[in-house]
């Protein structure tokens, strides 16, 4: 009977112990009030009730995601942004497409009523003090709404620098202007940055919109550098004798050439500009050069723009590199002083010694070629040219049998011409006084025969006689590249080897 008794006694007790646990349990789980210190990024709904909580947290997003912020556009210190959209503005979050991700914390809160009286226990004792309040961004958005506000100062596109040359040759810049881009991606990362960051007791900081610059290609700074500060040489010859087709030869030429720029110590060279010339424009029929002889061809007259050339950089001291004579002395320049061309074989070159870069202009009018140089050279330094006839050359006869007429008869057909070889003298003068002279080249022009009929009856047939003492120099043109300075690159030519001079190529039969 006693061990009856204190066993109801214990089962009493533990159904005491149990239930009073139970009822601990149940009262726990049916608390209405969050757990703990509980903070929600900047929001703290410690004490509340459930259904409060979420509608104080509801209350502070809205509040949030309309909290406005001001956008300050950074003047450039040129004036960038002007006054067209004022300097600030003001959007809300949302309108940035700033979004609080709301669900995943409803949620979380709302699952302390669900699931059993054991579960929900477990899932309140465990329920942190902070929870991680994560906030969409919408970039595209936040672009748009920027863009529509200060967009237009993306409207314009860098200029670059402008170099002008007025009609009296006087060189002058057009300044260049730089064009603005919004710098979105900064403006992007502090408010992202700061949102990210919000605490309870935030305060909405200004934001700073800075312009990125875009230079052009070419800035005032880097064209004044060049060094293409004024003429320095010009040089004219005339082509006024020149038929259609030479003219216009000489002239398209020279529309290749103008406002060719050479860099510094960068080497000229004439073939680039033939070939561009016959490309763009063609040359017309003109008498060419074939082994001393005046001949009907193509392109006839491109070497008088590139020995005006030659003069022009002549008179700067430039170095020539390539440069050779006419085998025939030309008529508008004077001898010593011109610069031939065979495509293939002779070419003028020369290189740009003087520093800086040097600007080459071209201008036909009234059947003249005027070439100008344009750069920087010491003022006090001029150059003058110097030519020195060395001897002149006697024609050779050549007599031409012919068969009807009178034996004996001799008439001339043709008069010859003389040859000639001359010396060029480059002299270097600084402020009037003479400090140096070099010679620049030795020049043969080959002579032209006279030709003579001679009437023979019985001769077996019609031919040519060559005077056997005529000149041994009176074969091509030469230069004499054993000159100080003299022109090198030139080929030398045996009287088999064809040249054809001052034009492209021959007429196709």
């Amino acid at each position: 009977m006693k061990k009856l008794h204190i066993g109801m006694i214990i089962t009493c007790f533990v159904l005491l112990c149990a239930t009073t646990c139970w009822g601990l349990l149940y009262s726990y789980v049916s608390q209405k009030t969050i757990p703990g210190q509980l903070k929600i990024g900047f929001s703290s709904i410690e004490g509340l009730r459930l259904e409060d909580a979420l509608a104080h947290l509801e209350k502070e997003w809205d509040n949030f995601e309309h909290q406005s912020i001001i956008v300050n556009l950074k003047e450039h210190n040129d004036g960038a942004q002007g006054t067209r959209g004022g300097s600030e503005h003001e959007w809300t979050l949302e309108r940035l497409g700033y979004k609080i991700e709301r669900q995943p914390i409803r949620d979380k809160l709302l699952q302390l009523e669900e699931g059993s009286l054991l579960e929900r226990a477990k899932y309140r004792f465990s329920f942190p003090d902070r929870l991680e309040l994560h906030i969409q961004s919408d970039k595209k958005r936040f672009s748009q709404q920027v863009q529509q506000h200060w967009g237009w100062i993306e409207d314009s596109k860098p200029v670059s620098a402008e170099r002008r040359i007025s009609d009296n040759d006087r060189v002058t810049y057009k300044e260049h202007s730089v064009a603005y881009r919004l710098n979105f991606e900064s403006l992007f990362q502090q408010v992202s940055e700061w949102v990210s960051s919000i605490k309870e007791g935030y305060k909405t900081p200004d934001f700073e919109l800075t312009l990125r610059v875009l230079q052009p290609e070419v800035t005032l700074e880097n064209l004044k550098a060049e060094g293409i500060e004024r003429k320095i040489v010009s040089y004219t010859t005339d082509f006024s004798t020149s038929g259609q087709g030479r003219a216009h030869n000489v002239t398209s030429t020279a529309r290749t050439l103008h406002n060719w720029v050479l860099l510094p110590d960068e080497i000229f060279d004439y073939r680039k500009v033939i070939h561009a010339t016959d490309e763009h424009y063609g040359f017309r029929e003109a008498p060419v050069i074939l082994n001393g002889e005046l001949v009907p061809g193509i392109g006839g007259g491109i070497c008088q723009v590139s020995s005006t050339l030659y003069n022009a950089a002549l008179l700067v001291g430039l170095e020539i590199v390539e440069r050779r004579n006419h085998s025939l002395p030309v008529s508008y320049l004077p001898k010593g002083r011109d610069a031939t061309f065979s495509d293939g074989y002779i070419n003028f070159r020369f290189r740009n010694t003087t520093g800086k870069h040097l600007l080459i202009r071209t201008e036909v009018e009234g059947y003249k070629l005027t070439v100008k140089l344009f750069g920087t050279i010491p003022e006090e330094i001029h150059y003058r040219i110097e030519t020195e006839l060395v001897r002149t050359i006697e024609p050779p006869v050549n007599e031409v049998i012919q068969k009807s007429g009178k034996r004996g008869t001799r008439k001339v057909v043709q008069p010859g011409k003389p040859g000639y070889v001359v010396d060029v003298y480059s002299v270097e003068e600084r402020s009037g006084k003479e400090v140096g002279r070099q010679r620049i080249s030795r020049d043969t022009y080959r002579p032209q025969p006279t030709i003579i009929a001679v009437t023979d009856p019985d001769s077996p047939a019609s031919g040519t006689r060559t005077d056997s003492d005529s000149h041994p120099d009176d074969g091509r043109a030469s230069t004499d590249n054993s000159a100080s300075g003299g022109n090198t690159g030139a080929k030398n030519f045996s009287d088999s080897h064809p040249l054809l001079e001052d034009g492209l190529r021959l007429i196709d039969n």
